[in-house]
């Protein structure tokens, strides 16, 4: 098995990432429904409002070795978000983690963190990444905050980096390098240690 191209199924106490499908165009649609975010401007998410191209180019990029997108599902079976490996590069031992949209329902639980813990110790324990990468919608100060909570550093801003519904969209760039995971990792698992009590 090549970890940069055979796409893992990754369990935790809270949810399974599994390998993403074109199966799973309604529940993902259904999960973006919850709390309406496709109305997010500042997200990807808001895609969704397309689901059929959504996916489209989700798999377009994953066919071309450059992501490995995954459905995050709750113990119970239940689809309730995605999470992506993207900007995948093997030769320099980097990738990004983002296209990441939960549902309402499940935020601030520990979804999130436990995602993210699985994702990063595949990437640096597995895939044996130097560096891994996050960024976000320089609007989406939520999505900073909780980036930040992780762990990771704030490299910067891409001023007007991608052209987004016609807005000259800045990107705030966090990363996380090798040498920091194991204090990373330790925080991850004390963050998660707040949400013991659920199931």
């Amino acid at each position: 098995m090549n970890p940069w191209t055979d796409p893992p199924t990754l369990t935790g106490r809270h949810v399974t990432l599994r390998p993403m499908v074109l199966a799973d165009r309604d529940a993902l649609a259904a999960a973006a429904a919850d709390g309406d975010l496709t109305e997010l401007f500042f997200s990807n998410v808001a895609q969704l409002a397309d689901p059929d191209a959504f996916l489209a180019a989700a798999f377009k990029e994953r066919d071309f070795g450059r992501a490995m997108p995954f459905a995050v599902e709750t113990p119970d079976g239940k689809l309730v978000g995605m999470t992506r490996y993207m900007r995948m590069n093997a030769a320099h031992k980097r990738l990004e983690i983002g296209g990441t949209f939960y549902a309402k329902s499940v935020q601030r639980s520990g979804v999130n963190t436990e995602a993210k813990l699985l994702l990063m110790t595949h990437a640096f324990e597995v895939m044996g990444c130097n560096v891994v990468q996050i960024r976000t919608d320089w609007f989406n100060r939520r999505s900073q905050a909780a980036i930040e909570r992780l762990g990771a550093k704030r490299d910067g801003v891409l001023r007007s980096h991608q052209v987004m519904d016609g807005r000259g969209r800045d990107l705030v760039v966090y990363s996380i390098i090798a040498s920091e995971w194991a204090g990373v990792q330790q925080n991850l698992r004390y963050l998660l240690g707040r949400y013991e009590g659920e199931k």
